[in-house]
């Protein structure tokens, strides 16, 4: 049984892992590859899913550092199946850096729950938003996460509530000198503000109706027992979890008003929701039910990959 093996947390569920993303994404930069295979094209391909494979431990990482989860690797497993029913969440260079560095920031902020280094978490998780913005412009929403995070940590110092700006501050002064000293102005960096578009009839987001509607149903389910879970958490790790839906309501925010829709902008729920998934499958009293849960989102991207 799948979730008997992924119970308990062993390194040889990330070697698992990483070996099955890498051949989603071998197939699927494969038929996107129009002209002939090159070195160049190879080194790129190698580029990206390196940043894959680094969120995947950064997630790992994250919830094993908080307890997030029980003792049990369901958080990337489920990711690494997310990731293969939207493979397109794997070959956009821009949405794959930008979630990492939110996963860094995420990282930092959920961390708050300790009281140690308060300042410099919340410098850390500022900056690195900043640096996710340059990436994908409204990454810039996750910044929403700092405030709450202040709030729901009862940390009411007022220095505290300036830093984060700072770190955004110094992430622009940081890229501003860049531009300048590169192309001899900043006018280029206006460039990466983009647009509202709440459109989703474009040729390539309708081709994934399917895929969309698996994740949506499935996530939605654990959705519900998430939140319905929440007042049984302990009162001082609460916060954590209420941050996690937040964040989750973050990134659909920025996949409803991304300009560019893909598909590849699902991948900044993807890990808030692998986390909301997992708790799901722990909660769950008869095991079968955790099982068919996740034997369905196994065979979607196998049956995705044979049509």
């Amino acid at each position: 049984m799948i979730t008997r093996f992924f119970k308990t947390s062993k390194p040889i569920h990330i070697v698992i892992i990483a070996v099955f993303t890498l051949i989603v994404f071998s197939i699927t930069s494969l038929g996107n590859i129009n002209e002939g295979l090159s070195f160049g094209i190879a080194i790129k391909a190698l580029s990206k899913y390196s940043i894959v494979l680094i969120s995947i431990l950064t997630l790992s990482f994250l919830v094993k550092k908080n307890k997030l989860t029980n003792n049990n690797n369901y958080d990337i497993l489920i990711y690494g199946l997310l990731l293969a029913i939207l493979p397109i969440t794997m070959q956009v260079t821009n949405i794959l850096l930008a979630n990492f560095f939110i996963l860094l920031a995420l990282r930092r902020i959920i961390s708050l729950r300790s009281n140690i280094n308060v300042k410099k978490k919340l410098f850390d998780a500022a900056f690195w938003i900043a640096v996710a913005a340059l990436f994908h412009f409204w990454a810039i929403l996750f910044f929403v996460l700092i405030i709450a995070a202040l709030l729901l940590y009862s940390i009411a110092h007022f220095k505290n509530w300036i830093i984060p700006f700072i770190g955004v501050i110094v992430a622009m002064l940081i890229t501003t000198s860049y531009f300048v000293i590169v192309y001899g102005s900043f006018e280029k960096l206006f460039n990466y503000m983009e647009t509202i578009s709440a459109n989703f009839s474009s040729e390539t987001f309708t081709t994934l109706t399917f895929e969309v509607s698996v994740i949506g149903a499935l996530g939605t389910w654990a959705l519900i027992f998430y939140s319905i879970n929440l007042r049984q958490k302990q009162k001082a790790y609460r916060p954590m979890y209420v941050l996690i839906l937040i964040a989750f309501l973050i990134g659909l925010a920025v996949i409803f008003i991304s300009p560019n829709k893909d598909g590849s902008e699902f991948l900044f729920i993807f890990p808030v929701l692998a986390i909301i998934m997992a708790n799901y499958l722990e909660s769950v009293k008869k095991p079968w039910l955790a099982e068919l849960y996740v034997w369905f989102l196994i065979f979607t991207p196998i049956t995705l990959l044979m049509l």
